[in-house]
């Protein structure tokens, strides 16, 4: 089968396409022959050693896939050879087949195409927990999402409107903006893009503060950077700041205005809640489906590359000038 390898630190043009022999299942895993596997910031970063996961060398990137089981471990009770799943396998989808953990297969919906599967789980994971669990969200609260065209940014928005929420999208340019408002932002606020200067800074916090006047209560930051600070000075009191990532680097926070608020700044990591939460982390999958099945949720799939091209898309990714999802298809 072929393959996508990452055999040396370095970006997408590093990686290599290999013929290898396909993987048999261990007692507990799946192979799922893949039809088509979700791009994601991170996959720019495991390729570079500066993901919080290193794994052994030569490795695939590919943190979610689509597909159907090829076969089954004998200690495998709930999947069977044929079923369409989803699946996070943090890395390695970026192959025809990949073998996963069962436990990390969901049956995939029958009006769910394999590209909008394998667009799903990383991102809306990743916001379900941090709105259901981290941020405790309620019916009629205001939100801020910070990268809000991008995959979990899109995410954050739809399931923060399914919770009754008022989203206000923060995004780099005006294409952007438009994008947001259609997948549901209430408002938007386009910021420059770079490293802000003082005024920036200042001039960023006040259009928050014009969009809030009572401030957010929750703020959804996968960007960090310099983006930060206004965002947390936007803060209503006792507001939930959702430290998500840093696609801008990792900012350095005033925690006087942590103290001045009554806020938190809360922790979203969704790959911790599936190891030592699997019940919750599998529970929150359940109602995702559920809310995609009722309309609620549609991953936007905005580009399709084809196998041979897989490094583009996260070129793609890694420039931040992709909105929405983008999936590599793997196989027809």
């Amino acid at each position: 089968m072929k393959i996508w390898h990452s055999t040396a630190a370095g970006g997408p043009e590093t990686l290599t396409i290999v013929d290898v022999p396909p993987p048999a299942p261990g007692p507990e895993e799946v192979i799922i022959d893949v039809r088509a596997c979700g791009i994601n910031f991170p996959d720019s970063l495991i390729i570079r050693d500066l993901y919080q996961f290193k794994p052994e060398r030569p490795f695939a990137p590919g943190g979610e896939v689509a597909g159907v089981i090829a076969a089954a471990g004998r200690d495998v009770r709930d999947l069977t050879v044929g079923d369409r799943v989803i699946a996070r396998t943090g890395w390695g989808g970026l192959a025809q087949r990949v073998a996963v953990d069962a436990w990390r297969c969901c049956p995939m919906p029958d009006s769910m195409p394999f590209d909008e599967g394998s667009a799903f789980l990383f991102t809306y994971a990743t916001s379900y927990h941090a709105l259901k669990q981290r941020a405790r969200m309620a019916a009629g609260e205001t939100v801020l999402v910070l990268g809000a065209a991008g995959g979990t940014g899109v995410a954050a928005i739809e399931i923060a409107k399914a919770f009754g929420g008022y989203v206000v999208a923060a995004v780099s340019s005006e294409a952007k903006a438009a994008f947001a408002r259609s997948c549901g932002a209430d408002d938007a606020i386009v910021y420059p893009g770079g490293a802000l200067d003082k005024e920036q800074s200042r001039a960023l916090g006040a259009a928050f503060k014009t969009a809030a006047p009572n401030g957010f209560d929750i703020v959804y930051d996968p960007v960090g950077g310099d983006y930060a600070e206004p965002a947390l000075r936007s803060m209503a009191w006792k507001g939930r700041y959702l430290v998500v990532g840093f696609t801008a680097g990792i900012p350095k926070l005033p925690f006087n205005l942590v103290l001045l608020k009554g806020c938190e700044v809360v922790g979203v990591f969704n790959g911790g809640l599936q190891a030592n939460e699997p019940d919750v982390g599998a529970e929150n999958v359940r109602e995702l489906v559920a809310l995609y099945e009722q309309g609620k949720l549609r991953p936007r799939v905005t580009a399709t590359y084809a196998f041979a091209d897989a490094p583009a898309a996260i070129a793609a990714i890694a420039d931040r000038s992709a909105m929405g999802k983008l999936v590599v298809e793997v196989s027809a």
